[in-house]
């Protein structure tokens, strides 16, 4: 072989054997995480959580590359009345109703309805010259300073935007308290105007802190759409996409596949909550709220699943662009917002349009478990879903059990991902 050939091949080797940072290998495909042996780990800690007493009944679904890889139930949906949990139980979603919301809205942003850094007054006039809150005078009276901004619409998909929901502010949480902003008898026009009327906790853009901020979108999307929000999410998220259970209001032929509400005391006792305590999807309240509210099946809630982890796509729909998919999946918080509430007890995340970004791997095996570039959220009864769009997989997790059960997601993420160990 002359010298020239053999200089040749060192330079082809050398050119293919490194790539630049950050450059994907398109031809290596990433591997099955869903195995025979990560079903039967996901089977034993679900089943370990229902057998120990620690809930009544849990169901979950996994999809795998645009494939069902897992699913199971263990215990009860009502376990008085010994229903069994199933695919076809129907549960309270809570703040995965956010996620909805927020593809509610950003629908109206890719038809320029709007733009995230628009101030929200433009469109809700109810929130210009907001005043901040800055504690109390010698006479307890407030004493309020002028917002330094506006509030943004980015402020409202990421919690931001600084509105009062302390119940430990001397004079503030007697405002809280008094305007009754969630009262379901409220009109989504009445909560914002009510909101509106209480001073900021904090400046906009300055803290996170978790509140009814999705609650504004949806009367956002029913002022620009001209549509109830529920009819605008039926017309344009569920029959599109097929979510045939999915609605605020239980009908009553389908209240026997309603799941019963458990509270679990501190020492560990479950309590089913009676039905006369929880009515907001038995009876047809005004107030269809964006941040919670919404009832679902887990095959429901993984059609819309899936739509996100295929940037948008669902059979011959289109619920968004994947440019769209893209920015809500990415984190809006700067490093200069290290205020955020409950935030980090979610791992390594940032936030982007209503959801948890995953932005690095755990650093301890006790924090939660995940693929950089996940976006996620969960409910308050402990319900949880994830979009994995690295691997393809999609995951909801259907429990009902208040307080919220953070346990149960870090022992389920880690029979799915395994234990995280460092490198």
């Amino acid at each position: 072989m002359n010298k020239t050939l053999l200089a040749l091949l060192s330079i082809f080797f050398l050119a293919t054997s490194f790539q630049p940072l950050g450059m994907k290998d398109k031809t290596r495909k990433p591997p099955i995480i869903i195995d025979k042996p990560v079903k039967a780990r996901i089977d034993a800690t679900l089943k370990s959580f229902v057998d120990s007493g620690k809930i009544v009944g849990v169901s979950a679904l996994i999809f795998e590359k645009n494939k069902e890889v897992y699913y199971n139930a263990f215990g009860y949906a009502d376990r008085e009345a010994k229903i069994a949990m199933d695919r076809n139980t129907i549960v309270r979603i809570y703040s995965m109703t956010k996620p909805v919301t927020g593809v509610a809205l950003m629908q109206l942003y890719e038809k320029g309805a709007f733009q995230l850094d628009d101030p929200l007054a433009k469109y809700l006039p109810e929130f210009a010259d907001m005043k901040v809150y800055k504690g109390v005078d010698a006479t307890g009276n407030l004493i309020l300073e002028p917002a330094k901004r506006p509030i943004t619409i980015r402020d409202i998909t990421r919690h931001t935007a600084g509105f009062a929901t302390s119940t430990d502010l001397p004079g503030l949480s007697d405002l809280v308290k008094k305007a009754d902003v969630m009262n379901p008898g409220n009109t989504l026009s009445e909560m914002a105007k009510k909101l509106a009327s209480l001073p900021l906790q904090f400046h906009p853009g300055e803290q996170w802190a978790y509140g009814p901020s999705v609650d504004v979108q949806a009367y956002l999307v029913e002022r620009i759409s001209g549509k109830p929000f529920d009819q605008y999410l039926q017309e344009n998220i569920f029959n599109p996409l097929g979510m045939t259970n999915t609605r605020y209001v239980v009908p009553e032929k389908d209240r026997q596949k309603f799941a019963g509400m458990y509270r679990r005391s501190a020492d560990g006792l479950l309590t089913r909550v009676p039905d006369d305590e929880n009515t907001y999807n038995i009876k047809n309240w005004p107030l269809k709220t964006g941040g919670f509210g919404l009832t679902s099946t887990l095959d429901d809630y993984m059609k819309f699943a899936r739509m996100l982890v295929n940037k948008g796509k669902s059979g011959k729909a289109t619920i968004l662009k994947p440019e769209t998919i893209k920015l809500m999946a990415t984190n809006h918080l700067a490093e200069s917002i290290t205020e955020r509430m409950w935030l980090p007890s979610k791992g390594q995340v940032g936030f982007g349009v209503d959801f948890a970004v995953r932005l690095r791997p755990p650093f301890t095996k006790e924090e939660n478990n995940g693929v950089v570039g996940e976006f996620f959220w969960d409910g308050a009864a402990s319900t949880l879903f994830w979009v994995d769009p690295v691997n393809e997989v999609t995951a909801v997790l259907f429990v009902q059990v208040m307080p919220f059960y953070g346990q149960l997601h870090k022992r389920f993420r880690d029979a799915v991902y395994g234990e995280y160990s460092p490198k």
